[in-house]
């Protein structure tokens, strides 16, 4: 049974570089769970090669998981707005730079706009976290966020609280079902996990 039949699902990647595989892996799974799947890109994911991977590589990779455009400039991103183009919108991985410019109402980025466009719509937006600052600076933003109206979490850890405390990150394998929860108005429980 696909249980995302038809959901328009908008799949933002932001910088966190080395959670971005592990990312594509649940895309696919919103593919086979019947999703329509519309990528969208920060800047810094859609320009910048590194280690993880190449973006002429990835940007592929998503065009032939998704079969339609990558969305990777503001002007692309704000008709999901007006045009109700999209049923759900995941930010996963969701850097503590996007957590924090979100939290204080900046767009300056294609994952800030299409996160905003699709809010004005009353629509469910899920954040799959991925920062080092996430229980430091930049743990009033997620706290902020968690208490903001359709914004959903994928359930989230300290990924390695002895050698870096601060650091949070979603267990990505929990997409779809933040994604099905979201959509009927709930946040996936626990939030908090224990550690891996």
């Amino acid at each position: 049974m696909v249980r995302l039949k038809g959901v328009r699902v908008g799949t933002v990647l932001t910088g966190s570089h080395c959670t971005v595989k592990e990312v594509l892996v649940e895309i696919e799974n919103l593919k086979r769970e019947g999703a329509i799947i519309t990528p969208i890109l920060s800047y810094s994911v859609d320009q910048t090669d590194n280690r993880f991977y190449r973006t002429a590589d990835l940007k592929a990779r998503l065009q032939k998981l998704t079969g339609g455009p990558i969305i990777n400039t503001i002007v692309g991103a704000e008709p999901i707005g007006p045009q109700k183009l999209l049923d759900l919108v995941i930010v996963a991985p969701c850097t503590g730079n996007t957590i924090a410019k979100l939290a204080n109402g900046i767009t300056d980025t294609p994952a800030l706009m299409a996160v905003k466009a699709h809010l004005r719509n009353q629509r469910p937006v899920v954040i799959g976290v991925s920062t080092n600052d996430g229980l430091g600076l930049n743990a009033k933003n997620v706290g902020i966020l968690m208490a903001t109206k359709n914004i959903y979490f994928i359930p989230f850890r300290q990924d390695n609280p002895i050698e870096k405390p601060n650091s949070i990150v979603a267990d990505m394998k929990l997409m779809v079902e933040t994604a099905i929860a979201a959509l009927q108005g709930k946040q996936l429980q626990p939030v908090l996990l224990g550690s891996a």
